[in-house]
């Protein structure tokens, strides 16, 4: 019996998410139907999180237990061919039986695109948020800055999600420009639903002046989700990477 860790890359335009649905296609039943039908066995796969409809992924992690006679490291090239190409195993290595893709998890990184011009782009439509107005960097910089240590970020938490703790501990954030895209790099111990997605609304907002960046500790300590900004769309959202006991996200 081996426990096989899958590195996944996706396009989730076309999917109603990571997480099993009924009547609805997902990326997590996907790829199981692709290991069921390549090992023919029965198999529960184990994302590191869900991700939302509409939200990419350049590095979420996933495991799963076989009795397959498959090498470990061919399982990625097995299984692409099976996927549909939105969705891509880019390694595959057997792992300590006790890893589990989510709690075995110590950290994430996430990014968020916005396409800052007059007009959207044709080819990154599904991949960006489209941002007519101006936005100011510099000043989107320096709101982001007041996000980085630990803090209670319950008014950057959408309802419906159920957690015990609205506690999460940011170690490294940042806002970079290339061409007409502005792109949001967030790194932390864990993430609340939605949280990056209204972080980035609300930067938005400071970038275009609705909001000054001195406004971020008053709304963090004032623990509403109505003081902070609009939800930012999803299809800019990416899963960048997923850190594990033997990665230092410090």
């Amino acid at each position: 019996m081996k426990n096989i860790r899958l590195l996944l890359e996706y396009d989730g335009t076309n999917y109603h998410g990571w997480q099993s649905q009924k009547n609805a296609l997902t990326i997590q039943d996907v790829l199981q139907k692709a290991v069921e039908e390549l090992t023919g066995e029965t198999c529960n796969i184990i994302g590191s999180g869900r991700t939302d409809a509409g939200v990419h992924a350049l590095g979420q992690v996933a495991n799963f237990v076989t009795n397959s006679k498959i090498p470990p490291e061919k399982f990625s090239y097995a299984i692409n061919n099976i996927l549909p190409r939105d969705i891509v195993v880019k390694k595959s290595e057997a792992v300590d039986m006790d890893f589990h893709a989510r709690f075995s998890a110590i950290g994430k990184k996430y990014m968020y695109r916005i396409r800052n011009s007059a007009h959207p782009s044709a080819l990154w439509r599904n991949r960006e948020y489209h941002v007519r107005a101006p936005l100011d960097i510099s000043s989107m910089n320096h709101a982001l800055q007041y996000f980085i240590g630990e803090h209670d970020f319950a008014a950057f938490h959408a309802s419906g999600g159920s957690v015990e703790s609205t506690v999460r501990k940011i170690y490294d954030a940042g806002i970079k420009k290339e061409g007409e895209c502005v792109i949001l790099e967030i790194h932390g111990n864990g993430f609340l639903y939605n949280m990056v997605r209204i972080i980035a609304g609300t930067l938005v907002e400071v970038g275009m002046g609705k909001r000054k960046a001195t406004d971020i500790p008053d709304i963090l300590e004032s623990k509403k989700r109505e003081k902070a900004g609009r939800t930012a769309p999803p299809h800019g959202l990416y899963l960048a990477e997923v850190f594990y006991n033997d990665q230092k996200m410090e």
